[in-house]
This record gives structure tokens, sequence and C-alpha cells, in this order.
């Protein structure tokens, strides 16, 4: 099966929508022979910094020599990004040939009258398959959406759990409140595994301490508010923590502190499993950690800054990092959001800090939000608000809007982040 055909393949099974439970992934698994079973894991919940702690997590294992598979979603540019070992995206040769295998194995099931896998656990039991047959030493896997019922929790084998911030998110699927989300969360705490959270919410507390104590597994609390010494900025920012000076991460927004003492945690209960991780291969994973379309920065004069705050907390983080970066600065937006998102908190959170705001329609048919109803939303309390056709249009217009010392940032969701850095390549070219 050639790429394009595999893709379209993995486009075609969307209609089976998402089925929260292991029952598919099992049926998928046993017939893979179960390649979780051979794997180690990092296992990564929450509502917003699961892509950045990865992210960090992985890149900081690999510099310290270990072959790392990471299974990551939404992606920017590619639908192979999902799938990775040591930062660098399965072929597409290799995934024709995988999804090859996939297909005839979702067919067999079929055929023996069995419900046919959702698309996110074709992708999940193919990773598994690709990783152990690829001989990882480790995985790092985020969740897709919860964590209990999520098609990952498969896995056996957890090393750490980690739970990033969790609050409100996919509330249709998850629970009603913060407290039935983080019971969902919480449910990738496995017996024998350690523990490492973010601070959260003194019930969302409650509730990973309760799980991690019916296991009888430890917990560490990675607090932000630990890191000493912080220097922000939108190309490096500098911290101490613990007995680590001047440690240095490239990625911006005032939020990524936070995740990357997470990670450093993480490492920590790494080590105490065997993990051989120097102090060298830690500054150096940090620094060099990428995560494209979290508050990054892709040109200057003016700023445009792209990120993909999709929900109330991701929204309050973005809000927070534009009054520490660009207060008293002149914003534009081009904000697009997906239907089923919370849109008007979003807006609510940060319609204050734009000085004119163009809508744009995010790619995603099925749960797209057109400019013009966006717009209609915004309107409700911004004046200056522009329902634009195209992404292309939305970036010309903006930078005519902007001054050299303007800002621009893009944000609402990351369905359109590699599109748009594709745009503003060619606009640099």
């Amino acid at each position: 099966m050639k790429y394009t055909e595999a893709v379209e393949y993995m486009e075609s099974l969307s209609s089976y929508g998402i089925v929260p439970g292991l029952g598919n992934i099992r049926n998928l698994c046993e017939k893979l022979k179960d390649p979780q079973k051979h794997l180690q894991f990092v296992h990564i919940a929450g509502t917003n910094g699961k892509g950045s702690v990865l992210a960090y997590v992985s890149t900081i294992l690999k510099v310290a020599g270990y072959k790392v598979g990471r299974y990551v979603s939404p992606t920017i540019s590619e639908y192979r990004e999902r799938i990775q070992i040591n930062n660098r995206s399965i072929t597409k040769k290799a995934l024709g040939e995988y999804v090859e295998r996939m297909k005839e194995i979702c067919e067999e099931l079929v055929a023996e009258g069995k419900p046919h896998p959702t698309p996110f656990e074709v992708e999940t039991a193919m990773a598994f398959l690709f990783f152990k047959e690829q001989g990882c030493d480790i995985v790092v896997m985020e969740t897709g959406m919860g964590g209990r019922q999520d098609a990952t929790n498969i896995i056996e084998n957890t090393l750490v759990s980690v739970l990033v911030s969790i609050s409100m998110d996919h509330m249709q699927f998850l629970g009603k409140d913060v407290t039935a989300i983080a019971a969902e969360k919480a449910g990738i705490i496995k017996p024998g595994c350690q523990v490492v959270t973010a601070l959260q919410e003194p019930e969302v507390m409650q509730v990973i301490e309760k799980q991690a104590e019916e296991y009888q597994v430890p917990v560490t609390v990675a607090g932000e508010e630990n890191a000493r010494k912080i220097r922000y900025g939108l190309e490096k920012q500098r911290f101490d923590y613990g007995s680590w000076k001047n440690l240095e991460i490239t990625l911006a927004g005032k939020h990524q502190i936070g995740n990357a003492v997470l990670a450093i945690e993480v490492v920590q209960a790494l080590r105490q499993n065997g993990y051989e991780i120097t102090e060298k291969a830690l500054r150096a994973g940090l620094k060099e950690t990428q995560w494209p379309g979290r508050f990054t920065l892709l040109a200057k004069k003016p700023y445009f800054v792209v990120d993909g705050a999709h929900n109330e907390d991701a929204a309050k983080k973005l809000a927070e990092s534009i009054e520490f970066y660009f207060t008293n600065k002149r914003i534009i937006y081009i904000m697009g959001i997906l239907r089923d998102k919370e849109y008007e908190k979003i807006i609510d959170l940060t319609h204050g800090y734009a000085d004119q705001i163009l809508t744009v329609a995010t790619p995603n048919q099925a749960r797209t939000l057109s400019s013009y109803e966006l717009a209609t939303e915004v309107a409700k309390v911004h004046q200056n608000v522009t329902a634009v056709d195209s992404l292309e249009e939305a970036v010309e217009i903006a930078y005519l809007l902007a001054g050299k010392e303007d800002v621009i940032i893009a944000f609402g969701s990351l369905s359109f982040t590699g599109k748009l850095m594709n745009i503003l390549e060619k606009r640099k070219a």
C-alpha cells in the first residue's frame, strides 16, 4: 500500500468514530501477538501539556542513548508524525506496509463478527507493533483523550504514569465535572509504576492520590513553584531546579517551565528504574527539545506566534503568556476553533488582548466552525472582527494590518498549524 493510500484508508475509518473502552484494542493486539507486552512505557495523561512533556522526556532519553518510541496526536504537518522513533517519523514506505497489515487484521475481526476498530485503536495497535519490531528500549506515549478507557491504556508495563494539568475538556466522553474527568485520567496509574503529577487543584489531587494509594505506588508532585531564578524569553528560557543550575529550554510560553519541571521528575523516576541518564543528557535534551505549535515564534518584525490553545485551560495559559511577553503591544489574532470545543469560553478569555481579530475555518470538515459563525460569536464581545475565506488570506491581511512592532497570534486549534507554518515558510522564501 502506498503512503497516500494508507492515509486515505485511515481517514476512511473516521466513520467508526470514538468508542471508549479496551475491548476493540484487545482484539487487535491479540491478533498481533500482544506487541505492547514486550515494551516499557512512560504513559502521559491530562488536559494540557501532554505533548510538551512527551517531547522533553523522549528527547532527553534519546540524547542519553536510548532507542525511544514516541506516539503523539494530533499531528502538525503529516499523518506519519504520530509514530516516531528518536524524534523521526515512521517512513512513508513503512507506514504503507503497516497500514496494509492492520487493514487485513481489521477485515479478519469483522469476518469473525467482532466490531471494526476505530482509527485511534488501529493507530495505537500499529504503533505498538512498529515499536516492538524496531526494538525500542522505551516508549513515551500520550493518551488520546481520557485515560482509564483510552486505547493506550491496554499497556501493562508502565514505568511512570504522568499526569499533566487536568481541567475541563471532552466532557461528552469524560464527565461533567473536573473530579469525574480526573478519575478517567488517573486510570492510567498501574500497579508497580511511579506517579509523577503536576500540582493540581485540591479535588483533582485527591483523586490521583486515592488511585495511587489503591495500588500502593509513590506519587511525586512536580510544582513549577520549586523552579528558581527563572529567566523567561521567547527564544530561550532558563531556570534552576533542585541541584541543577541554569537549565535551558527553547520552548516559549510561561507555562513551559512547569512542563520542563514535570519532565525532570519523570527522568528522576526513570533513573530509579535503572535508566542511565546523565546530567549532561538532561541538559542537552531539555535544550534540544522542539514542539511546534505551542506558543511557537515563527517570525519577527512583526512577531508571529502560533499556539494550539483549544480549550478553557489552554486559553488561560495563552492569556497569561500574552500578558507576560506582549504587554502594551498591539495584537492581531487569527482564530480558528473546532465546533465541539468551548469556543465561547476561549473567546471570553482571549478577546480583550486583541486590536483586530480575523476568523478562519479549521480544515477538519466534520468538526469545523465556519469563519462566519466564529466571527458572529466574537462580534458579541469584540467590535473589530472579520471572517476570512482562507488561512492564506488571513495571513496576508494580518501582515497588512501589522506594523513591525506589532504581534500576530494564530490560535484555537492545532489542525491548521502545519499549513500555517508552510504559508510562512513560502513568505520567507
